[in-house]
């Protein structure tokens, strides 16, 4: 996974909104991953449309922020190695 790359969700995910825990939820077969704000917002981009360096320049728009390309890259990574995303 690089800047370069475009992530999506395995086909067994699916993103799901608990408004009764008011929590983002990863929903994958035999688990559930509850997000933060963050994983979640990273999550939703993550369609195959997009490149990181793509999903980064929104998430810094949509959170005011700079310099997230390590922490994306990062988080994106990891949810590669426990299978959530793969990298188109």
């Amino acid at each position: 996974m690089d800047a370069g790359s475009r992530p999506r969700l395995v086909p067994k995910a699916m993103l799901k909104r608990d408004k009764v825990r008011d929590a983002d939820l990863l929903l994958l077969p035999e688990r559930v991953v509850k997000l933060n704000t963050s994983g979640a917002a990273i999550l939703r981009l993550c369609d195959g449309s997009r490149t990181v360096q793509e999903l980064v320049e929104r998430l810094e728009e949509e959170f005011g922020a700079t310099g997230l390309t390590d922490d994306v890259l990062t988080f994106l990574r990891d949810a590669q190695d426990q299978g959530w995303v793969v990298a188109g």
